[in-house]
């Protein structure tokens, strides 16, 4: 792979004023950008809608702890650990178009399946919770296979120089669909009570939609036509997996990835929890502010990519890292303060936008040195590998939630200080996270 830069070389040509306007020209990159937007404004509204629910659920069964939103979390998370890896061997032997356009035709299916599971159950029955997990895990499915195609599409479209800049747009695009995903599930959730029908009327709509978009993107040759599959696909394949084993700059790099996916799994069902158990908000008003976190990250993930240019700038990992476990600490001290609740709901907005613009700043420079590593004809599985890897800390994070939740329960303490606990991992990455970048090995 041609070299890769960082803060320990001297600082590249920065991009010409024309870069992000040749971005935009290039109708494959648009189409993109707005089918990952829509799937995943689609994935947010559809899970945070089964996320308050199962809230619901807790107090309407009188039930001590949160058990319900770690399940579906759980649930989402093992769909798509289960198939990531051959997602990434199909990345590699199909043409990336093709699968991106064939994931959301099957967004539709799944989103139909949560229509009729509303329509077929009543509000507070165990069959209907039971069945819209049951299709959030079908989500999680539909995810995995989109993955390694989205982000594997992008360096075949563009040139690398490029690339720090398209990561850019495509961390912002995503994660402002996850800021309005869950405020929107929030908010209609207030607004249609029991009607959650329509939501899933709307899911259908926007699935519809993407599928249009993804047929602007440009098809390209397959990176390896005559791959052939094997027992090892499922997990990692063979040939990724003895890449990443022999490459201690990537190990590291998906670790620290896994991380920053591992604290946005932590946080969505603590701040849930805050605002509906702790503070007793609305659903639209808990779901406002947890978006606050996703629109500081949407930020972030364009400031990184700005200042990233044509390389990859480690030392953006280091702060966002400190800046996230700072951040963190303080939204724990905010929720259990004697502020008054107006004063509670802005310092909290606040803080959690601040965290998000610090994991922004983290995301971009891991995700474009993860794209960038990898040879031409194993980045499709390299980036399953990723996906697997991102996964495990996510299905990690449901585990440490309910711990917490558990645990602080027993203690009579609020759910806050859940992420008084998350910090500390975050400010590890700060004080730890002190890779070179040096030449890919050669096999």
């Amino acid at each position: 792979m041609p070299a890769l830069s960082n803060d320990s070389t001297k600082p590249s040509t920065p991009e010409p004023p024309t870069a992000t306007r040749a971005l935009f020209a290039n109708r494959s990159f648009v189409g993109l950008l707005a089918t990952q937007f829509l799937g995943a404004f689609n994935d947010n509204v559809y899970k945070q809608m089964v996320l308050l629910l199962c809230l619901d659920y807790k107090k309407l069964w009188n039930l001590p702890e949160d058990k319900y939103q770690p399940i579906a979390t759980a649930l989402f998370t093992i769909a798509f650990l289960a198939f990531s890896g051959f997602a990434g061997f199909l990345s590699d032997r199909f043409r990336k178009r093709n699968i991106i356009v064939l994931c959301k035709f099957a967004e539709i299916l799944v989103m139909i399946s949560g229509l009729i599971a509303l329509l077929s159950a009543p509000i507070g029955s165990v069959h209907l919770l039971t069945s819209l997990i049951v299709v959030l895990l079908f989500m999680g499915a539909h995810s995995a296979f989109f993955g390694p195609s989205k982000y594997g599409v992008l360096p075949e479209m563009l040139p690398e120089s490029q690339l720090p800049a398209a990561n850019g747009w495509v961390q912002m695009t995503t994660f402002l669909a996850i800021i309005f995903g869950i405020a929107l599930a929030g908010t209609l959730k207030d607004l249609v009570v029991d009607r959650l029908w329509i939501i899933s009327a709307i899911c259908i709509g926007i699935a519809i939609l993407g599928t249009i978009t993804a047929h602007f993107i440009r098809s390209r040759p397959p990176a390896q036509a005559n791959l052939k599959f094997s027992p090892s696909c499922l997990l990692i394949e063979s040939s990724a997996w003895k890449l990443v084993r022999s490459d201690r700059t990537l190990q590291i790099v998906l670790l620290v990835y896994s991380i920053f996916w591992f604290a946005g799994g932590v946080v969505l069902p603590t701040v849930n929890e805050i605002g509906k158990s702790q503070l007793g908000w609305s659903d639209g008003l808990t779901s406002g502010i947890n978006a606050c976190m996703a629109f500081g990250i949407g930020i972030g993930c364009g400031i990184s990519g700005w200042l990233s240019r044509s390389r990859v700038a480690f030392s953006l990992v280091r702060l966002g890292g400190f800046g996230t476990g700072l951040a963190f600490a303080a939204v724990a001290a905010i929720a259990a303060s004697n502020m008054g609740p107006d004063a509670k709901k802005a310092a909290m907005g606040v803080s959690l936008f601040i965290a998000g613009g610090f994991a922004g700043l983290l995301a971009v420079p891991l995700q474009v040195f993860l794209q960038a590593r990898p040879p031409a004809d194993q980045k499709g599985r390299v980036l399953g590998a990723m996906n697997l890897f991102t996964w495990i800390g996510i299905l990690i994070s449901t585990v440490f939630y309910y711990a917490c939740n558990f645990i602080l329960t027993k203690m009579a303490l609020p759910p806050c200080w859940t992420l008084a606990a998350l910090a500390p991992i975050m400010l590890g990455i700060g004080c730890f996270f002190w890779p070179k970048i040096t030449a890919a090995p050669t096999h």
